[in-house]
């Protein structure tokens, strides 16, 4: 009977499953990509004002992979990884 104990205490399991954790990187990544698209745009000189900061890509595409990844990230956690 002490072996059947230890044999079910070796066996710990997760709280998230395999599926949840693939959707949590998907959504990182696309978290990653939103923050890498925002950057950049500013000019070097301080007196001259550079219009790129207002780019479609900054102003509409970054943010909208920043919020989707993390709307994926909720989906990941409320996820139910023992139901098929």
């Amino acid at each position: 009977m002490g072996e059947q104990k230890r044999k079910n205490e070796a066996q710990t399991e997760f709280i998230f499953g395999k599926k949840n954790y693939t959707f949590m990187l998907i959504g990182l990544a696309f978290i990653g990509i939103g923050f890498l698209l925002m950057s950049g745009g500013g000019s070097d000189d301080p007196n001259v004002f550079s219009d790129a900061i207002f780019h479609w890509r900054r102003i509409r595409l970054a943010p909208t992979l920043v919020l989707l990844g993390f709307a994926i990230e909720i989906y990941a956690i409320l996820l139910n990884p023992h139901k098929k």
